[in-house]
């Protein structure tokens, strides 16, 4: 197992992370990955803005986001079998 661990950059691509130089590292080897980002800006995100990354997914479909509450609505009023002490 490798003790010490190496900083690399790299850019974001949604789910991969491309790396400026090679690692070393064999390909498929499991690694744990800490993200900082280096770009001071992005910490400094203009109010609200995180919270709209976070949760744009639903932002422009207010219709889907409806069904979806109310279907998970509708499964916390089923009946549900009593738990025995």
């Amino acid at each position: 197992m490798m003790t010490n661990a190496a900083s690399y950059y790299g850019i974001v691509h949604g789910t991969t992370i491309e790396l400026g130089e090679a690692t070393g590292l064999p390909d498929g080897l499991e690694v744990r990955v800490t993200l900082q980002p280096t770009n001071a800006d992005v910490a400094r995100l203009p109010p609200g803005e995180g919270l709209r990354r976070a949760f744009g997914a639903w932002a422009e479909d207010a219709q889907e986001l409806d069904a979806f509450l109310a279907e998970i609505r509708m499964s916390r009023q089923r009946p549900r079998r009593e738990l025995e002490p």
